[in-house]
């Protein structure tokens, strides 16, 4: 089956068209050598597989997403290529799209956002571009499937596209260096085109020049390129070989687009840039930010997502616990099994599940950001702080992801280029309050806090994030202090979010949080149960003489100075590490609870509101969940990390929830 690299820029509309284009799609492992993610799509025409490649600006790489597409267009030899560009930022994206064409593969070029383009008053000749690139050029508007057909009808015989014969003169010192190294390059085999190789050893890629190193002795090229450069210089040039070639496509893309672009009606302020003025203004923009999460937080909690939880838990301990009961009663179950069931799988599980609605609330509020082109914004405008505390600010999409889960918040940092970025993102992303700690601060904030639930929430997540820049200062200063960082974001323009897409986002955000109840919290839930059930006396026991009452009563006493020192509360943070939607099943059990208005009951008469406070620091701040722990061996490819992770992470809860408690005793808040 034929095979179909899809290549751009990030923010031009791949991810949009890799949907429309494919009918399913499968993460399929990782690119060889590297922790990147293959995402891999069979087309709907039936036409072959569709590989999408990490949104890159240059083929010469900054990161290790960047380098993967290097690496695979010399490695392996796709049928075709499809380059998606944004009409509206035409030149910038044509600095790939000569780099890929010099690859030679039959190549389509996806014309994307031409209405965007209109919009700000540009119009793009795609015939102009079609007749001077020699290849076909498809106008598209990706995210409403606009163009997609007329895609899929030109892929539906890969071998059909022409071939690539692009072909730019670099000069004659150039191209003499170029015809040298090609020369030198025949006995290899297995290269895709020589020229391209050529050119990129020229420009320096280092993919390119580590692949040739395994493969034969480079002090030959090696000399060749640096003869070439000194020729340039010689000729008063003050360019070196790599600047020379970029120069000359440049001079090209300019010629180009002054054929291809006519910008006689270009608006001087459009939306995105009049949005943008208040937006990312320099004393609005922070406090603008703050009011839209507020206002995300009570849409979350209070004005949609908490009467359709309570909807949730009625269904739960009504219909649901009714139902099983009338059924277990029927068939004559065991009074085990009765229990086992009904107390801890329904209760258990389901009040995890109550917590659903808002969860998919909150991750679908987080994509509306994404996709609305507001959160690129929110990175620029936390750059200058993030930089003062050692990162930049595109660190702070991951932390935004973190919100909805830590694990694919670790992945997105593989995006930021520098090592010491990347290595502090991943070490600071537990302290971001997941969705999995969301049902502990609802449960808690809906017993003690009932007025200013948002409010209460909304401190836990700002509190992560506090401690997380804090943090980044002394790690930064101490760890990684020889490194610098650098900041290179782009900014796509304001949208509306198609709905289709939203649903398509959030889904993929939250069905791993109803995956885990299906599997951890319901083996957590039956686990916990069977060890409330049994004890040292046998089965059926009380529950202060349970196995769960010994267990927890062990690590009770460390806990009593941080004002929650029982061994119930003991019980629930160490399943917890599994997974964090565990602590609120356990206590579901613990306590039997019939519903969430029995458990907040229950909760009332054994936290004080200081006590609450402290025991929601805690688990916001102690040891990552299970999964967590395994993506930061998986990225750091070190035990060292992974356990300093976990240890510092322990002694900052500790630490902090025993400020919290003795310093509101002390103020004669308890």
């Amino acid at each position: 089956m034929s095979s179909i690299a899809l290549v751009g820029n990030p923010n031009t509309g791949k991810t949009s068209l890799f949907n429309t284009l494919t009918s399913s799609y499968e993460y399929v492992g990782n690119w060889a050598g590297v922790t990147v993610e293959k995402k891999v799509g069979s087309l709907k025409n039936g036409a072959g597989k569709l590989i999408d490649l990490p949104g890159i600006y240059s083929l010469h790489p900054l990161s290790r997403d960047e380098g993967v597409a290097t690496q695979y267009l010399i490695e392996e030899s796709p049928e075709a290529l499809i380059n998606i560009v944004d009409a509206s930022q035409l030149k910038r994206n044509l600095l790939l799209t000569l780099q890929l064409l010099e690859y030679g593969k039959p190549t389509v070029l996806g014309l994307n956002m031409i209405d965007v383009a209109s919009a700000r008053g540009i119009a793009v000749n795609h015939e102009v571009l079609q007749s001077r690139l020699g290849i076909t050029v498809l106008p598209l508007i990706a995210r409403t499937g606009k163009g997609a057909g007329q895609v899929l009808s030109v892929l539906k015989q890969p071998s059909g596209i022409p071939q690539v014969s692009f072909r730019l003169d670099y000069g004659e010192l150039a191209e003499e260096a170029v015809s040298s190294i090609e020369a030198e390059l025949k006995s290899i085999q297995g290269l895709p085109n020589l020229r391209w190789v050529a050119l990129q050893l020229m420009e320096q890629n280092p993919v390119v020049l580590d692949l040739l190193k395994k493969r034969m002795d480079t002090s030959r090229l090696m000399l060749i390129c640096d003869t070439c450069q000194t020729a340039l210089q010689s000729g008063k040039l003050a360019l070196t070989l790599p600047q020379w070639i970029r120069s000359v496509r440049m001079d090209y893309i300019r010629s180009l687009c002054a054929a291809a672009m006519d910008t006689a009606r270009l608006k001087p302020h459009n939306l995105t840039e009049r949005l943008d003025s208040i937006l990312t203004h320099r004393f609005l923009g922070l406090p603008l930010f703050i009011v839209f999460m507020y206002a995300m937080f009570k849409t979350t909690f209070d004005w949609i997502g908490g009467p359709l939880s309570d909807l949730v838990d009625g269904l739960i301990s009504g219909p649901a616990s009714d139902g099983a009961n009338f059924l277990l009663g029927a068939i004559g179950a065991s009074g085990f099994t009765h229990a086992l069931i009904v107390d801890g799988i329904i209760g258990g599980v389901g009040g995890v599940v109550v917590f659903v609605p808002q969860i998919f609330i909150l991750f679908l509020m987080i994509s509306f950001l994404e996709d609305s082109g507001y959160m690129a914004r929110v990175c620029l405008l936390m750059d200058s702080t993030m930089e003062r505390m050692g990162l930049n600010g595109k660190a702070f999409i991951p932390f935004i992801i973190g919100f909805g889960c830590n694990v694919p918040a670790i992945m997105a940092a593989r995006s930021i280029e520098q090592p010491k970025d990347r290595m502090l993102t991943t070490l600071l992303m537990p302290l971001m309050s997941c969705s999995a700690r969301l049902p502990v601060y609802l449960l808690f904030a809906a017993v003690f806090f009932p007025a200013r639930q948002a409010t209460a929430v909304m401190a836990m997540y700002v509190l992560g994030v506090v401690f997380a820049l804090i943090l980044c200062k002394v790690f930064s200063k101490h760890l990684f202090k020889n490194e610098s960082s650098v900041f290179i974001i782009e900014l796509p323009p304001y949208r509306m979010p198609q709905l289709k897409t939203l649903g398509r986002s959030t889904w993929e955000k939250g069905k791993g949080f109803l995956r885990k109840a299906g599997t951890i919290i319901l083996a957590g839930s039956v686990i916990i149960w069977l060890m409330s059930y049994a004890g040292p006396a046998g089965y059926n026991v009380d529950m202060d003489h349970s196995f769960l009452a010994k267990f927890g009563g062990l690590i009770a006493p460390l806990l009593q100075p941080l004002g929650f020192g029982t061994w119930q509360a003991g019980s629930t943070l160490v399943p917890g590490f599994l997974a964090k939607e565990v602590v609120v099943s356990t206590m579901n059990i613990i306590y039997h609870a019939p519903d969430t208005a029995g458990l907040q009951s229950q909760i009332s008469q054994v936290f004080t509101p200081l006590g609450s406070v402290s025991f929601m620091a805690f688990i916001l701040l102690y040891i990552p969940c299970l999964a967590t722990v395994g993506v930061i061996k998986k990225e750091t490819a070190a035990w060292k990390w992974t356990f300093f992770s976990m240890g510092y992470s322990l002694v900052l809860a500790y630490l902090v929830a025993l400020f919290i408690f003795q310093g509101g005793r002390l103020l004669g808040l308890a």
